[in-house]
């Protein structure tokens, strides 16, 4: 596999790519949408069998891939995300204007959402860049599937030949892919070690680029007192069902519960353990997801002061797993640093804190996160607001009374966090604001009106909201 080849072909598609008209990027996006929809009997078969996912996961993931398509297409087409801004007197006017060619890594997670037609390449396309997709090795058909979907639309819609290119192979291939010269940014969601090597070879580089990775989280809960005291068993069995979502293969699995020592988060604990009790084993995606998670679920449990309470069901098949429930003391969880590690899959550390003092210790320890949740009454709110102010500067989003499975794709949702949970916190990979990511602003001054982009034009062409001499207007 040419690498050079590859990234050149996609440099030379980008200068006609970024002068396509938004309309007709918005086209192009709908098309792969209406393409992948059309092969979504296939694409369900045939990751169901590469990732081991029910049917009626992987049917609501294509329609979340398509749905995130046709969201960006509206978007375009409105046209004001460029954040037009233009001052009269002196004569500068600014946008925000495609970076160039985008490696995307596929998430082995989410073979749709995450992956060859996912956020991170419908963001790009939408924002003007060409694509470079590493399919995930875990399902090498469907990604070729779905780039075939692709490819399809490229055709259909006249764009540059290699606005899209799809590439598979080892790490060494990731690597050249990142460290070409014509690269401008790369994308990814995966392990905080997959994550971290992509930034060490993006820094490596003559000119350094930006790295937006997303790399997991333990997603810590705070249950307040009369939150449990009212609702122990509705929310034992909410967090029972997120928990083992999908096998706990979600980066927003929670994965830390954290509450005060008492009778209602002892009840709350065994309540919880039951309601896991009556989970299903599950497969989890492949091997190697399997085995890295018996292997940091046992490095856990043998840590000082960690007691399993749930322990997983005897299970005959050895593909499948049940879910695990363990916990631990405020006290000892501050004097480990192991504690506050993910474990990817379904496995939850609950932290019995002796007051509120050790409970706001505890969360000031924990790592940046993409969620960060809290049970609790209006009552609860009123006198633990500490929490609250705490939890923004810990996650990107901040969730009351609902658990955090569950990534809701719309314009004002961050899935991103302060590190380790992402690269850089300032960005989301989910929403319309993922577009962000793949653009720059460029300022234009004195330039003559013929001479400038459209949405910088004096007339507005375009007739999208500008902020001109300070006062937004069409």
């Amino acid at each position: 596999m040419n690498v050079n080849q590859i990234m050149q072909q996609a440099s030379q598609a980008f200068e006609a790519y970024k002068r396509i008209k938004p309309v007709q990027r918005a086209a192009f996006l709908e098309t792969i949408a209406t393409e992948i929809a059309a092969r979504k009997e296939i694409l369900v078969q045939i990751a169901g069998e590469e990732t081991n996912l029910p049917a009626a996961r992987l049917n609501g993931e294509v329609g979340r891939t398509t749905h995130q398509l046709s969201l960006f297409a509206q978007l375009i087409k409105e046209g004001s995300w460029v954040e037009a801004v233009i001052d009269t007197k002196p004569n500068i006017r600014r946008m925000l204007m495609p970076v160039g060619p985008v490696v995307v890594f596929g998430a082995s997670n989410f073979p749709f959402a995450f992956s060859t037609a996912g956020g991170d390449t419908a963001s790009a396309l939408a924002a003007g860049a060409t694509v470079v997709i590493k399919g995930h090795p875990a399902h090498p058909r469907t990604s070729m599937l779905v780039f075939e979907a692709i490819q399809a639309a490229i055709a259909q819609t006249g764009m540059p030949p290699f606005t899209v290119q799809h590439v598979t192979g080892d790490y060494q291939i990731g690597q050249e892919l990142v460290m070409h010269p014509c690269t401008t940014s790369v994308g990814f969601t995966g392990s905080f070690q997959g994550g971290k090597a992509l930034v060490a070879y993006a820094a490596q580089r003559e000119t350094p680029i930006p790295v937006f990775a997303e790399m997991g989280s333990v997603n810590p809960v705070v249950f307040l007192p009369e939150a449990l005291q009212t609702r122990a068993t509705e929310l034992a069995a909410t967090f029972a069902t997120s928990i083992t979502l999908g096998a706990g293969q979600f980066c927003t699995n929670p994965g830390l519960l954290i509450g005060l020592q008492s009778e209602a988060f002892t009840q709350f604990q065994e309540l919880l353990g039951a309601a896991l009790e009556q989970t299903s084993p599950q497969r989890m995606l492949h091997p190697g997801i399997h085995q890295s998670f018996l292997k940091g679920r046992s490095a856990m449990l043998a840590q000082e002061e960690v007691t399993l309470l749930e322990h997983p069901a005897m299970i005959a098949d050895e593909a499948l797993v049940g879910p695990s429930l363990a916990n631990t003391t405020g006290a000892a969880f501050l004097a480990n640093p192991a504690l506050k590690e993910e474990v990817f899959g379904p496995y939850a550390l609950l932290v019995a804190c002796k007051d509120k003092a050790e409970l706001l210790q505890v969360l000031k320890s924990v790592k940046g996160q993409l969620t960060t949740s809290i049970m609790a009454t209006p009552a609860d709110l009123a006198s633990w607001q500490e929490v609250v102010e705490l939890q923004i500067s810990l996650a990107g989003r901040i969730i009351l009374n609902n658990p955090p499975t569950g990534v809701e794709v719309c314009a004002a949702m961050i899935h991103g966090g302060p590190y380790p949970a992402t690269t850089d916190a300032r960005y989301t990979s989910v929403g319309t604001g993922a577009i962000r990511r793949w653009v720059r602003p460029v300022c234009f001054q004195n330039f003559d009106d013929t001479l400038l982009p459209d949405e910088l034009k004096q007339d507005n062409p375009c007739g999208i909201w500008r902020l001109v001499d300070n006062t937004f207007s069409r």
